[in-house]
């Protein structure tokens, strides 16, 4: 089933408008709990009452939009994402999981048609890390996951927490500080979000969309230390040297020939080291530096990929440090374990996508959502992926109209088929 004019026109509106009330210098912004995000809601709540859907916040001034036959529902699939976005962003990210939602619903009621089990859909705040130092903070308030140091964290602009935000907001925390859950879960049957796609391989396919298998875990160092020996380039042999940086890179292309390895015999897996640098206080071209520092941020759907990795990098940087007379110092490791989608949502979207493009393609997230969140709830959930060029979190994200009109319209597909 693909979208009329109307449909397309209506998501067209949607975008240019909620754009053009969260412009920045370039692209938008759209703080977490901030009166731009509450005004993006408004003009949903608008949007969907003038489409025939009612809507109505939750105890976390999130918005749930749904058809007047399902406001006294006893459970429901739920469809959404999240409003806000990071600082001179694009409007997509986040966005268009709650506008295909809206459509998903706009487009049953003027079509006349209904689902097989009721459906709603919600608009969240306070997905994106920028702002307090912590993701998925709406979806954590949800589900009751919301740890008490991220409720003390604080605003990465006026230095309030995030506690103070949300009393502001009028939001009671006493039960976010016990860890319960503001909503009933036990009523919410499925998640399903539809998102950009953040990287380049759906564009490199020439795909529209995709189903998502799941989002990938990580274990990250925001600083490794790497210390050697400092001496002057010109008169240290090579067979005295004590260098941090043939160190490092002597580690990284280790770790690339196994992540080459993984690929090869079908395991999941990207890795990356963002942020390398000397000390610029002392470094210099004719110095052999003694210290070296990076980060590292390895992912997989699989847990025991990262289990393998994490002692596969400790037992390269032991003998390299042997062979090369430097040592590392890790630092604090921060993990996230792996959220995958429901296999049976997952078989369901590709019948899906099937029906909408003529064969399906499920590929995993390198990124999180909320998704991953609702799944590690215990909810079962699923995701489709739409293609977008340049990447995301930057005001060049480019997702066509036609392509996210696709990935709307598996997810109608999706729930007026499933039994």
């Amino acid at each position: 089933m693909m979208a009329t004019a109307i449909e397309e026109s209506l998501a067209q509106q949607a975008f240019d408008e909620i754009r053009a009330l969260s412009p920045d210098t370039e692209g938008v912004s759209r703080p977490a709990f901030s009166d731009i995000e509450t005004r993006t809601l408004d003009w949903l709540a608008g949007f969907a009452r003038a489409n025939g859907l009612c809507a109505e916040e939750d105890a976390g001034r999130n918005l749930l939009f749904c058809l007047p036959e399902h406001t006294d529902a006893e459970s429901w699939v739920l469809i959404g994402s999240h409003v806000d976005s990071v600082p001179m962003g694009g409007n997509y990210d986040g966005l268009a999981g709650v506008i295909a939602g809206l459509l998903v619903l706009i487009r049953a009621a003027r079509r006349g048609q209904r689902f097989r089990r009721p459906v709603k859909c919600i608009a969240m705040r306070g997905e994106e890390s920028a702002w307090f130092g912590a993701c998925y903070l709406g979806s954590k308030m949800l589900t009751g996951q919301l740890p008490q140091s991220e409720l003390d964290a604080p605003h990465r602009g006026d230095g309030a927490t995030l506690s103070e935000h949300l009393q502001s907001l009028g939001i009671d925390t006493a039960p976010l500080a016990a860890r319960q859950p503001i909503c009933d879960l036990t009523r919410i049957e499925a998640y399903l979000e539809l998102h950009i796609e953040q990287g380049p391989l759906l564009v490199e396919r020439g795909l529209p969309a995709a189903v998502v298998s799941g989002i990938r875990g990580n274990f990250r160092h925001r600083l490794i230390q790497c210390r050697g020996e400092a001496g002057h380039s010109g008169a240290v042999p090579r067979a005295y040297r004590h260098d941090p940086v043939l160190a490092f890179a002597e580690l990284m292309h280790r770790l690339d020939t196994s992540w080459d390895h993984l690929l090869r015999t079908g395991s999941d897996l990207v890795l990356t080291s963002g942020i390398v640098g000397t000390d610029p206080e002392s470094h210099a071209i004719s110095r052999i530096p003694d210290t070296l520092g990076f980060s590292l941020d390895v992912r997989s759907q699989d847990r025991s990929v990262l289990a393998q990795m994490r002692d596969y990098l400790r037992a390269q940087m032991d003998d390299i440090s042997r062979s090369r007379g430097v040592s590392f110092d890790t630092g604090p490791e921060v993990a996230v374990a792996p959220a995958l989608m429901d296999p049976d949502v997952i078989a369901g979207l590709e019948t899906a996508m099937a029906q909408v493009t003529g064969a399906p393609f499920t590929m995993a997230s390198g990124g999180g959502h909320d998704a991953a969140i609702f799944a590690q709830a215990g909810i079962p959930s699923g995701m489709v992926f739409v293609r977008n060029r340049n990447g995301s979190h930057n005001p060049d994200e480019a997702m066509d109209l036609a392509d996210f009109m696709v990935g709307t319209s598996i997810l109608s597909a999706y729930l007026e088929a499933e039994e």
